[in-house]
């Protein structure tokens, strides 16, 4: 390949603005007299819809415009998951945030998971509105084989140097959206993926190639899946400008000859590459960009279309999609210490739209009641505002009564992990010891068996482990869905008139080792069973029962169970 010209040296350092903006300054200034080529890749990834916040678009704008005047040679890359998130660019299905990338002049994209949020055929649209290509090579059509988008890489002439960039997605959008986002669509494998374009793009001779994905490092992903397995085992790639596991590479990250770089989450960073050509050596210099909110503006241009989308936001959010017949209780003091009409309205629309076997979310995620009358977009919101997303994760019935266990840990008093249930019950006892008040636990009409697997619907942050939930964050993700509010409003709307009350779900009882008997006739209890066939009165003294006594094996279980910790540096979890 061309680029063989080149004496290959890789240098990976942190970047701080100051020295990024003065160098190319002083190259720029010498360019004609130098053979010195400079190119800045500043990329962005994981954003989920937060246009107004961390940087924000408006000052991204502004510090863009500032490296772009001091250098011809800038690429601006996202790596996906970027369209999909809050209400402010939900309701537009993304095409809002389609419309301020072409302003600020974003280069190349590629597809995250949740960027198919709205269905494949909206991402098309979405790329049809775009000024540049958003790429999903490895994402084809399962009948005719071909790419769901058209353009599956470019190629760019920067002076004489020749850089040629393609985009992956990842595989785990099958579950990682909603499944019916990507019914009749193949993903091809990200690894045998590279490999072919790598192959198809020697014909044009790149100095450089880079590889926009979607992928992440995360040990949860399949390592063909994973952009550090790509690294490895597909030769020829010089960047990989990476996102879904929502690192914050500081410095980058090198594998092999490769060099990977990610800027964490919901554009709390900037990431920013510079690529050095001085003759036959080669730097590739990767950082953070240095964001001090004061030292920058916002651009007017993008702050006059933030504006105006949160304006056509707030009169969506006047849209009606119900009647409310009873005061839907989201106060603070109710939510976070016993169960609520509300929460079960939430819980039943996780379980309807997941088809999970059951739902919990945390009372600290319910911000705001809903008054008797018309319900609307916006009430929702107010309930739900933190952007959250239906998650299902896979926890055995011990991990699930333990986690029950978790939340209601300081009852009577308010806590946010509260768990609100739906497909399920529960009773709590007061007087019992913190991590033993959880009983009388049912999956629909059948007690809870702890060595059953069960599909639990959550939201993303308990599924992270928030709220400390560590047996939710450690257990496995089998679905990822659309924003909680989203689920709630499209469940609203199907119901019409809401009428909820409080049910039942979740009682304060004191537990009875005592067992239930209409016969009161003396019988050896060692010659019969009397908890079998009623596990409200199983005893958790019991001692070796002669059939499995699911009650003992639960209790033996969260007696002794050990919950782990998972701490990164800098790793956080995926949405």
């Amino acid at each position: 390949m061309k680029r063989s010209r080149f004496e290959k040296r890789l240098v990976v350092l942190l970047l701080a603005v100051t020295l990024v903006l003065s160098s190319f300054s002083f190259a720029f200034a010498v360019e004609e007299e130098s053979d010195i080529f400079e190119l800045t890749i500043l990329h962005t990834n994981d954003i989920h819809g937060r246009i107004d916040a961390g940087i924000g678009f408006p000052r991204l704008a502004t510090i863009v415009n500032e490296f772009r005047a001091e250098n011809d040679n800038v690429l601006l890359l996202d790596a996906g998951d970027t369209v999909h998130g809050r209400p402010l660019v939900n309701l537009s299905q993304g095409e809002s945030v389609i419309e301020l990338m072409n302003a600020i002049g974003y280069d190349y994209m590629t597809a995250g998971n949740h960027d198919f949020n709205y269905g494949y055929e909206q991402l098309i649209k979405l790329n049809e509105l775009a000024d540049f290509p958003i790429f999903a090579g490895n994402v084809i059509d399962e009948d005719t084989k071909e790419p769901i988008i058209d353009k599956t890489y470019d190629i760019i002439t920067f002076d004489d140097i020749t850089i040629a960039i393609f985009g992956i997605a990842t595989p785990e959008t099958t579950f990682k959206s909603h499944p019916k986002n990507t019914e009749g669509l193949e993903f091809i494998d990200p690894v045998v993926y590279a490999g072919e374009m790598v192959g198809e793009l020697e014909a044009y001779s790149p100095d450089f190639v880079i590889a926009l994905t979607h992928l992440g490092m995360d040990d949860s992903t399949a390592p063909s899946e994973r952009s550090t397995t790509i690294a490895q085992e597909v030769s020829g790639i010089d960047l990989i400008v990476d996102g879904h596991s929502h690192h914050l590479l500081e410095e980058g990250y090198m594998v092999g000859d490769t060099l990977i770089v990610q800027a964490g989450e919901y554009l709390g960073s900037l990431g920013v590459v510079k690529l050095v050509v001085d003759g036959d050596d080669v730097e590739w210099i990767a950082g953070i960009y240095d964001y001090d909110e004061d030292a920058v503006d916002e651009n007017e241009e993008i702050l006059a279309m933030l504006d105006a989308i949160k304006a056509e936001r707030d009169e969506i959010y006047n849209v009606v999609i119900g009647t409310n017949l009873t005061r839907l209780d989201g106060e603070r003091e109710i939510v976070r210490t016993q169960e609520s009409n509300l929460g079960n309205l939430i819980t039943d629309a996780m379980l309807y739209s997941s088809g999970a076997d059951v739902a919990f979310t945390n009372g600290g995620g319910i911000r705001a009641s809903i008054e008797v009358g018309e319900i609307t977009v916006g009430h929702v919101a107010d309930v739900l505002p933190f952007g959250n997303l239906l998650y299902v994760v896979e926890l055995s019935g011990a991990d699930l009564v333990a986690a029950l266990e978790h939340g209601t840990d300081e009852y009577p008093e308010p806590k946010g992990a509260f768990p609100h249930v739906a497909g399920m019950s529960y009773k709590i006892d007061p007087d019992a010891e913190a991590g033993q008040r959880v009983h009388s636990v049912m999956i629909g009409d059948e007690p809870i068996d702890p060595e059953k697997m069960y599909h639990v619907a959550t939201n993303d942050f308990v599924a992270a482990g928030g709220d400390d939930y560590t047996m939710v964050g450690e257990a496995e993700t089998v679905a990822m869905y659309n924003d909680l509010a989203e689920v709630v409003v499209e469940f609203i709307e199907e119901l019409g008139e809401v009428d909820y009350g409080v049910e039942g779900r979740i009682l304060v009882e004191a537990y009875s080792d005592e067992p239930v008997d209409d016969d009161p006739v003396d019988e050896d209890p060692v010659d019969e069973d009397p908890v079998a066939e009623d596990p409200e009165d199983e005893d958790d003294e019991e001692t070796s029962p002669p059939t499995g006594d699911d009650s003992v094996i639960l209790y033996v279980l969260l007696a002794g169970a050990s919950l782990v910790v998972i701490v990164g540096s800098r790793k956080k979890h995926k949405v």
